[in-house]
């Protein structure tokens, strides 16, 4: 179980693709990613999306990609196919079945024997993409094996961060490392147990 997130220097991750993203909370800062892509990070994001087996999505996460990727322009085709084609696991109590995004399943009953029952499976890797409340359940039930993060040279002062300030300390395994040339950094780690000793 993979998640992939782009994040700021103090840890946002909320409303990072455009401004009316996700305005709660009175966030006004959506939108701040894209001025950090470039052609090396275009192709981490396409290797990550095709390289899955199928993606875990939080219900807000769900709900933006399945009102955009199935009639996304041309241009786009190289992550609308596989976000369009391949299993979607969606984690929610509030949506029902069946949903209207093409290949895609509500995760029955308590998440983590739903998870535990995916990740059980044959098959390439899950991802989990955004989602930030998600990925927080995911590491506190120690089901997420990897972190990818593109870390963009900003500050935002404000808005959903991806750790909980009362996060139990957890040691990270550098994988990988490239700085882009706006300056953001993509990073992959490994997602250890939680430290009972913080020495």
């Amino acid at each position: 179980m993979i998640a992939d997130e782009w994040m700021t220097l103090d840890g946002v991750v909320q409303a990072p693709s455009y401004p009316g993203e996700d305005t709660s909370g009175t966030f006004r800062h959506g939108g701040w990613h894209a001025r950090y892509l470039d052609e090396l990070s275009m192709s981490w994001v396409v290797d990550n999306v095709r390289g899955a087996g199928g993606f875990v999505l939080g219900r807000g996460t769900y709900e933006i990609f399945a009102s955009h990727w199935p009639t996304a322009p041309q241009e786009q085709s190289a992550l609308a196919e596989p976000l369009n084609n391949l299993p979607k696991y969606v984690a929610s109590t509030t949506l029902h079945e069946p949903l209207g995004w093409s290949n895609s399943v509500l995760l029955p009953g308590d998440l983590g024997p739903a998870v535990r029952t995916l990740k059980a499976q044959a098959g390439a890797d899950l991802h989990v993409i955004g989602s930030p409340g998600l990925v927080r359940s995911l590491l506190s039930l120690d089901l997420l094996d990897e972190l990818r993060i593109m870390l963009d040279p900003l500050v935002l002062g404000g808005g959903k961060r991806l750790f909980p300030h009362d996060a139990a300390h957890r040691a990270l395994q550098l994988l990988h490392s490239d700085v882009t040339s706006t300056g953001a950094i993509i990073l992959t780690y490994a997602v250890g147990k939680p430290v009972t000793d913080a020495g």
